[in-house]
């Protein structure tokens, strides 16, 4: 199984210096950010769309730092109903570069749509007990997602790609229930299916998922998988894993912009729970599971680190995590 990282972390780096970290942390495998909330820094999207020879030249970049590509990445909100947001568009045009540049996987997100038609916020519903939100689910699937996930099915069959779904809060899709109820709903007559899952376990740790019950459970559907740890903090106990104590980041701090006027928002100062680095909420014994579940279950063979650990820089952060996230591969190899 190859392994590797997603190189967002590394935006302030050129693809060649990215490449060459990730090579020198004995890693094989990169992820590009393509579209949706941040930037195309290591990918120039619309040069290769039009051109045979940029998309040649740009694969050759990664052969000469002994590197695969195994997948672009699209994560944003593909359903977001202001119009200041694009990243279904993003979504679209990803599929297609992945295509043409002969890349099986593109990762995204579900998506969120507003509560009711002419809404332009996202809005995210989940124990549906009073009808009210019993009516939202039912128009942001049915009237939405649906819709547009059928043109992402036939789009990525006509590109000969795999569109990997990460199960995410505040999204539509966020456990394996909802990404097989979106394959089931989605699925072309033809019966080929080209919807399935990213695992990335650091998402389903906070809601309490077992990863490893996950992929059992989703088998097959298992896309593709990435590599990020959740650390759940004693605070937890108090106020659980759910919290809306998030912050304004002032403009001069210039915060991270996610489409149209949006950014991101400062953390809570004790949050219930934290990403960490692949080992820092997991040990090696949990990462050894996780990869020869997928080998198992699945057809998954590249997984990709992604760091967001606050608590390390950006190349120590991403080291700690191959270090372990290679341990894990090697104990599984000796297993089997």
């Amino acid at each position: 199984m190859k392994l590797g990282a997603y190189t967002a972390c590394l935006h302030d780096k050129t693809l060649e210096e990215a490449l060459a970290i990730l090579r020198d942390l004995g890693l094989n495998s990169a992820e590009i950010n393509a579209g949706g909330f941040i930037g195309t820094q290591h990918i120039p999207v619309d040069e290769l769309l039009v051109s045979a020879e940029a998309r040649e030249t740009y694969l050759a970049t990664f052969d000469e730092y002994g590197i695969e590509l195994t997948a672009l990445n699209c994560n944003g909100n593909p359903l977001h109903p202001d119009p200041e947001v694009h990243h279904g568009d993003d979504l679209k045009r990803t599929i297609k570069l992945a295509g043409l540049l002969g890349i099986k996987t593109v990762i995204t997100m579900s998506g969120l749509p507003a509560a009711e038609a002419g809404g332009t916020r996202p809005s995210w519903t989940v124990i549906p007990w009073d009808s009210v939100y019993k009516e939202t689910l039912d128009y942001q699937w049915n009237e939405v997602a649906v819709p547009f996930w059928k043109e992402i099915q036939i789009l990525a069959a006509e590109s000969d790609v795999d569109v990997a779904v990460e199960m995410h809060p505040h999204n539509l899709v966020f456990n394996p229930a909802t990404m097989k109820r979106l394959v089931e709903l989605t699925t072309p007559d033809s019966g080929v299916n080209r919807v399935g899952a990213e695992m990335d376990p650091s998402h389903l740790f906070w809601q309490h998922i077992d990863p490893i019950a996950a992929i059992e459970d989703l088998g097959e559907l298992v896309f593709f998988a990435a590599a990020k740890d959740t650390l759940i903090h004693d605070t937890a106990a108090i106020n659980g894993v759910l919290d809306d104590r998030f912050e304004w980041i002032p403009a001069e701090e210039n915060p991270v912009g996610l489409g149209g006027h949006y950014t991101v928002t400062r953390w809570p100062a004790v949050p219930g729970w934290s990403f960490v680095a692949v080992g820092r909420g997991h040990d090696v014994g949990f990462w050894t599971a996780f990869l020869s579940a997928l080998e198992q279950h699945t057809t998954v063979d590249a997984v990709n680190i992604e760091h967001e650990d606050a608590s390390f820089g950006q190349i120590e952060g991403l080291e700690f995590a191959a270090r372990n996230l290679i341990e894990a591969a090697q104990t599984t190899t000796v297993a089997s």
